[in-house]
Protein backbone atom coordinates (compact mmCIF):
# COMPACT_ATOMS: atom_id res chain seq x y z
CA UNK A 1 0.00 0.00 0.00
CA UNK A 2 0.93 3.51 -0.88
CA UNK A 3 2.46 5.26 2.05
CA UNK A 4 3.69 8.84 2.87
CA UNK A 5 5.13 8.31 5.87
CA UNK A 6 8.40 8.78 6.37
CA UNK A 7 10.68 5.41 7.22
CA UNK A 8 12.47 7.04 10.06
CA UNK A 9 8.59 7.06 11.77
CA UNK A 10 8.05 3.73 10.44
CA UNK A 11 8.32 1.19 14.05
CA UNK A 12 8.26 -1.96 11.88
CA UNK A 13 11.76 -0.76 10.56
CA UNK A 14 13.12 -0.82 13.25
CA UNK A 15 14.90 -4.10 14.84
CA UNK A 16 14.22 -5.16 18.56
CA UNK A 17 17.29 -3.64 20.10
CA UNK A 18 16.69 -0.37 18.64
CA UNK A 19 12.91 -0.63 20.20
CA UNK A 20 14.67 -2.32 23.66
CA UNK A 21 16.32 0.88 23.51
CA UNK A 22 14.06 3.28 23.27
CA UNK A 23 12.42 5.31 25.74
CA UNK A 24 9.41 3.75 26.78
CA UNK A 25 7.52 5.95 28.93
CA UNK A 26 8.35 8.70 26.58
CA UNK A 27 7.47 7.19 22.74
CA UNK A 28 4.64 7.87 21.44
CA UNK A 29 3.24 4.85 19.11
CA UNK A 30 0.27 5.55 16.59
CA UNK A 31 -1.85 3.21 15.33
CA UNK A 32 -4.15 3.88 11.67
CA UNK A 33 -7.13 2.56 11.38
CA UNK A 34 -8.86 2.60 7.67
CA UNK A 35 -10.74 0.45 5.62
CA UNK A 36 -11.04 -1.14 2.37
CA UNK A 37 -14.27 -0.38 1.12
CA UNK A 38 -16.67 1.08 -1.61
CA UNK A 39 -15.62 4.67 -2.99
CA UNK A 40 -18.52 4.73 -5.62
CA UNK A 41 -17.79 4.75 -9.20
CA UNK A 42 -14.52 6.85 -9.25
CA UNK A 43 -12.42 6.09 -5.97
CA UNK A 44 -10.48 3.27 -5.17
CA UNK A 45 -11.42 0.60 -2.33
CA UNK A 46 -8.39 1.41 -0.33
CA UNK A 47 -9.39 5.36 -0.34
CA UNK A 48 -9.82 5.54 3.51
CA UNK A 49 -6.01 3.49 3.58
CA UNK A 50 -4.55 5.28 1.67
CA UNK A 51 -6.08 8.92 3.15
CA UNK A 52 -4.57 7.53 6.31
CA UNK A 53 -1.14 7.23 5.57
CA UNK A 54 -1.02 10.51 3.53
CA UNK A 55 -2.88 12.19 6.56
CA UNK A 56 -0.54 11.01 9.17
CA UNK A 57 2.41 10.64 7.04
CA UNK A 58 2.33 13.94 5.87
CA UNK A 59 1.60 15.27 10.17
CA UNK A 60 4.76 12.80 10.84
CA UNK A 61 6.56 14.98 8.11
CA UNK A 62 6.48 18.00 10.66
CA UNK A 63 7.21 16.11 13.92
CA UNK A 64 10.77 17.50 15.26
CA UNK A 65 13.54 14.72 14.37
CA UNK A 66 14.20 14.23 17.83
CA UNK A 67 10.77 13.25 19.07
CA UNK A 68 10.64 9.21 19.23
CA UNK A 69 7.03 8.88 17.36
CA UNK A 70 6.35 6.08 15.51
CA UNK A 71 3.73 4.81 13.50
CA UNK A 72 2.23 0.77 13.79
CA UNK A 73 1.00 -0.52 10.42
CA UNK A 74 -1.87 0.60 9.46
CA UNK A 75 -5.03 -1.66 10.28
CA UNK A 76 -6.59 -1.44 6.67
CA UNK A 77 -9.71 -3.14 7.86
CA UNK A 78 -12.28 -1.74 9.33
CA UNK A 79 -16.14 -1.72 10.66
CA UNK A 80 -17.46 -1.61 7.09
CA UNK A 81 -21.08 -3.00 7.38
CA UNK A 82 -22.23 -0.16 6.34
CA UNK A 83 -21.49 -0.58 2.79
CA UNK A 84 -21.66 -4.74 2.20
CA UNK A 85 -23.77 -5.37 -0.50
CA UNK A 86 -20.98 -3.28 -2.61
CA UNK A 87 -18.22 -5.43 -4.25
CA UNK A 88 -15.09 -4.97 -2.61
CA UNK A 89 -15.55 -4.02 0.37
CA UNK A 90 -13.78 -6.60 3.03
CA UNK A 91 -15.79 -5.44 6.43
CA UNK A 92 -14.48 -7.09 10.20
CA UNK A 93 -17.30 -7.25 13.10
CA UNK A 94 -17.20 -4.46 15.70
CA UNK A 95 -16.08 -7.98 18.02
CA UNK A 96 -13.50 -8.81 15.56
CA UNK A 97 -11.92 -5.19 15.07
CA UNK A 98 -11.86 -4.64 18.66
CA UNK A 99 -10.57 -7.73 19.99
CA UNK A 100 -7.98 -6.94 16.81
CA UNK A 101 -6.78 -3.39 18.18
CA UNK A 102 -6.89 -5.09 21.64
CA UNK A 103 -4.50 -7.47 20.83
CA UNK A 104 -2.25 -4.35 19.17
CA UNK A 105 -2.51 -2.45 22.45
CA UNK A 106 -1.98 -5.42 24.96
CA UNK A 107 1.67 -6.40 22.64
CA UNK A 108 2.61 -2.26 22.87
CA UNK A 109 1.95 -2.55 27.22
CA UNK A 110 3.69 -5.83 26.98
CA UNK A 111 6.76 -4.61 25.64
CA UNK A 112 6.63 -1.44 27.78
CA UNK A 113 5.32 1.06 26.08
CA UNK A 114 2.93 3.18 27.66
CA UNK A 115 1.33 5.72 25.18
CA UNK A 116 -0.73 4.83 21.65
CA UNK A 117 -2.74 6.99 19.72
CA UNK A 118 -5.30 6.01 17.18
CA UNK A 119 -5.33 8.14 13.75
CA UNK A 120 -8.58 7.29 12.14
CA UNK A 121 -9.85 7.96 8.49
CA UNK A 122 -13.04 5.65 8.56
CA UNK A 123 -16.40 6.55 10.25
CA UNK A 124 -17.58 3.25 11.48
CA UNK A 125 -14.19 3.03 13.06
CA UNK A 126 -14.73 5.95 15.55
CA UNK A 127 -17.02 4.46 17.83
CA UNK A 128 -14.86 1.74 18.67
CA UNK A 129 -11.73 2.96 18.97
CA UNK A 130 -13.40 5.15 21.19
CA UNK A 131 -14.41 2.05 23.44
CA UNK A 132 -11.13 0.57 23.12
CA UNK A 133 -9.48 3.51 24.16
CA UNK A 134 -10.73 3.51 27.46
CA UNK A 135 -10.91 -0.17 27.65
CA UNK A 136 -6.73 -0.08 27.54
CA UNK A 137 -6.57 2.36 29.33
CA UNK A 138 -8.18 0.72 32.36
CA UNK A 139 -6.91 -3.10 31.71
CA UNK A 140 -3.18 -2.20 30.66
CA UNK A 141 -2.61 1.24 32.48
CA UNK A 142 -1.77 2.89 28.76
CA UNK A 143 -2.39 6.44 27.80
CA UNK A 144 -4.66 6.31 24.90
CA UNK A 145 -5.49 8.61 22.50
CA UNK A 146 -8.23 8.75 19.33
CA UNK A 147 -8.49 11.47 17.09
CA UNK A 148 -9.75 11.69 13.12
CA UNK A 149 -7.32 11.90 10.67
CA UNK A 150 -8.99 15.31 9.57
CA UNK A 151 -8.05 16.76 13.22
CA UNK A 152 -10.59 19.03 12.95
CA UNK A 153 -8.70 21.60 10.27
CA UNK A 154 -11.25 24.07 9.12
CA UNK A 155 -11.14 22.95 4.66
CA UNK A 156 -12.13 26.04 3.15
CA UNK A 157 -13.95 26.20 0.03
CA UNK A 158 -16.29 23.12 1.17
CA UNK A 159 -19.47 24.36 1.05
CA UNK A 160 -22.08 23.84 4.31
CA UNK A 161 -24.06 21.30 2.86
CA UNK A 162 -21.19 19.23 2.01
CA UNK A 163 -19.20 20.05 5.05
CA UNK A 164 -22.09 18.25 7.05
CA UNK A 165 -23.71 15.59 4.60
CA UNK A 166 -20.20 14.53 2.86
CA UNK A 167 -19.52 11.71 4.85
CA UNK A 168 -17.92 9.51 2.34
CA UNK A 169 -16.58 9.51 -1.31
CA UNK A 170 -17.46 13.59 -2.21
CA UNK A 171 -15.57 16.21 -2.22
CA UNK A 172 -13.11 16.34 0.53
CA UNK A 173 -12.06 12.75 0.06
CA UNK A 174 -12.02 13.01 -3.98
CA UNK A 175 -9.92 16.16 -3.74
CA UNK A 176 -7.05 14.32 -1.42
CA UNK A 177 -6.84 11.92 -4.11
CA UNK A 178 -6.88 13.91 -7.09
CA UNK A 179 -3.86 15.54 -5.25
CA UNK A 180 -1.61 12.23 -3.96
CA UNK A 181 -2.61 9.64 -6.25
CA UNK A 182 -4.52 11.36 -9.25
CA UNK A 183 -4.07 7.83 -11.41
CA UNK A 184 -6.85 5.91 -8.96
CA UNK A 185 -9.44 9.00 -9.80
CA UNK A 186 -11.86 8.53 -12.74
CA UNK A 187 -12.92 11.99 -12.64
CA UNK A 188 -15.52 10.56 -15.70
CA UNK A 189 -17.22 8.44 -13.52
CA UNK A 190 -18.52 11.55 -10.33
CA UNK A 191 -21.81 10.65 -8.84
CA UNK A 192 -23.80 13.07 -6.14
CA UNK A 193 -26.11 12.06 -3.75
CA UNK A 194 -26.64 13.04 0.16
CA UNK A 195 -28.73 11.45 3.27
CA UNK A 196 -30.15 14.67 3.90
CA UNK A 197 -30.09 18.24 2.89
CA UNK A 198 -29.48 20.43 5.79
CA UNK A 199 -32.41 23.12 4.91
CA UNK A 200 -35.00 19.85 5.31
CA UNK A 201 -33.19 19.24 8.73
CA UNK A 202 -35.52 17.60 11.85
CA UNK A 203 -35.06 16.04 14.99
CA UNK A 204 -33.84 12.70 13.78
CA UNK A 205 -30.71 12.80 12.15
CA UNK A 206 -28.24 10.04 10.33
CA UNK A 207 -25.31 11.75 12.48
CA UNK A 208 -25.11 14.32 15.62
CA UNK A 209 -28.53 14.81 15.94
CA UNK A 210 -30.83 14.67 18.77
CA UNK A 211 -32.07 11.17 17.68
CA UNK A 212 -30.01 9.49 15.40
CA UNK A 213 -31.17 6.73 12.98
CA UNK A 214 -28.95 3.97 11.52
CA UNK A 215 -28.35 3.50 8.08
CA UNK A 216 -26.89 1.68 4.95
CA UNK A 217 -25.61 3.16 2.20
CA UNK A 218 -27.26 0.90 0.11
CA UNK A 219 -30.51 2.44 1.58
CA UNK A 220 -29.64 6.13 0.15
CA UNK A 221 -27.15 5.60 -3.33
CA UNK A 222 -26.98 3.28 -5.62
CA UNK A 223 -23.63 4.58 -6.68
CA UNK A 224 -22.16 4.51 -2.97
CA UNK A 225 -20.84 7.59 -2.65
CA UNK A 226 -22.52 10.19 -0.25
CA UNK A 227 -21.76 13.79 -0.96
CA UNK A 228 -20.55 15.59 -3.95
CA UNK A 229 -17.32 15.29 -5.64
CA UNK A 230 -17.66 17.10 -8.66
CA UNK A 231 -16.20 20.46 -7.46
CA UNK A 232 -12.98 18.89 -6.29
CA UNK A 233 -9.81 19.40 -7.61
CA UNK A 234 -6.66 18.66 -7.01
CA UNK A 235 -5.30 22.44 -5.46
CA UNK A 236 -7.94 22.11 -2.92
CA UNK A 237 -6.97 18.75 -1.98
CA UNK A 238 -3.37 19.70 -1.50
CA UNK A 239 -4.64 23.08 0.39
CA UNK A 240 -6.71 20.59 2.42
CA UNK A 241 -3.72 18.20 3.15
CA UNK A 242 -1.83 21.00 4.50
CA UNK A 243 -4.07 22.11 6.61
CA UNK A 244 -5.02 18.73 8.11
CA UNK A 245 -1.52 17.81 8.93
CA UNK A 246 -0.86 21.22 10.30
CA UNK A 247 -3.76 20.30 12.89
CA UNK A 248 -2.63 16.80 13.43
CA UNK A 249 0.96 17.10 13.90
CA UNK A 250 -0.06 19.35 16.89
CA UNK A 251 -2.37 17.20 18.34
CA UNK A 252 -0.10 14.13 18.10
CA UNK A 253 3.06 16.24 19.18
CA UNK A 254 0.38 16.86 22.18
CA UNK A 255 -0.35 13.22 22.95
CA UNK A 256 3.70 12.49 22.67
CA UNK A 257 4.04 15.30 25.68
CA UNK A 258 1.14 14.68 27.75
CA UNK A 259 1.09 13.51 31.30
CA UNK A 260 -1.34 13.08 33.99
CA UNK A 261 -3.35 15.89 34.04
CA UNK A 262 -5.80 15.28 36.10
CA UNK A 263 -4.74 14.04 39.47
CA UNK A 264 -7.05 13.01 42.07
Amino acid sequence: MKTWIPDNRVFAYLNWKQIEALPKDKTLLVLPTGAIEQHGHHLPIATDTLTSNLLLGRALQLVPADLPIYALETVCYGKSNEHIGFPGTIAMSASTYMAVLHDIGASIAAAGFKKLLFFNTHGGNTALNDVMARDLRAEFGLRTFHMGGGAGAKLEGVSPQEAKYGFHAGEVETAWLLAATPDLVDTSAYTSNYIAKIEDENILSPEQGAVNFAWLTRDIAASGVLGDPRPATAENGEKWIAACAAKAVKAIEAAYHYENLYKP
